[in-house]
């Protein structure tokens, strides 16, 4: 499998690229706006066609690329059929899979930091989006974010994955760029509270709102196009 690991600094997004290495078909797992000509290149660098675009949840702190790139290659764009996203061509759930030359995206259903979160597994890794981080996790604060609900999601359906599942998140602000199952299970400062004390952590939080909650949210369920078509 050709796997990339990418990253923009100004949302500390990773988007990442998987492709078959026969086929060439690849996946893009949250896309960034104003990252689709650093991705468009690389794809055409690596000699890549890319089939699906995927956002792991709608997100609040950056616009995805997935209707820029939908209109620049053809690809068929995807997100949790939870978030009634009209403009998107599939509309995910829990144990759906996407194929992509000889492999294979297992969806599965995370909700907790928003209603409509997923995770995608393919071969020893999992791509976990906002609802399980490095030593972290998403907050559960809006977007019919539920602490409880997130806590079930992680230990109930992540956890159950396998200690040598390798993690990797949709966001890092340490400067950590993947994890395993085993080490979450182990290290991961939130989980160790237990169910009610995770509750009770992540009600407390007192985060303000990603600012540009207002811009992202209304221009993700439209695919990436209400604030601006320039990339």
């Amino acid at each position: 499998m050709i796997f990339r690991q990418l990253f923009d600094h100004d949302t500390w997004t990773y988007t990442y690229l998987l492709a078959d290495e026969k086929s060439k078909e690849a996946v893009l797992i949250d896309p960034v706006l104003e990252k689709t000509d650093r991705d468009l290149q690389l794809l055409e660098e690596l000699g890549l066609t890319l089939k699906y675009a995927l956002d792991t949840h709608v997100h609040a702190d950056h616009i995805t690329a997935n209707g820029q790139l939908r209109e620049r290659t053809g690809c068929q764009t995807a997100v949790s059929a939870k978030n009634e996203v009209d403009c998107i061509d599939l509309h995910l759930k829990d144990g759906d899979s996407l194929t992509f030359g000889a492999l294979k995206l297992d969806v599965l259903e995370t909700p907790g930091h928003t209603g409509g979160c997923l995770s995608f597994v393919c071969e020893d890794k999992v791509f976990t989006g906002d609802a399980l981080m490095i030593r972290a996790c998403g907050r559960t604060d809006f977007q019919q974010g539920d602490a409880a609900t997130l806590y079930h999601s992680i230990t109930q359906k992540l956890f159950q994955l396998g200690d040598d599942k390798q993690v990797y998140p949709g966001h890092d602000y340490k400067g950590m760029s993947s994890s395993t199952i085993a080490e979450e299970k182990e290290h991961n400062p939130r989980i160790r509270l237990g169910r009610e004390g995770f509750i009770d952590f992540m009600e407390h939080l007192d985060l303000a709102n990603p600012k540009k909650i207002h811009e992202a949210v209304p221009a993700n369920m439209d695919c990436g196009f209400k604030s601006s078509q320039v990339v």
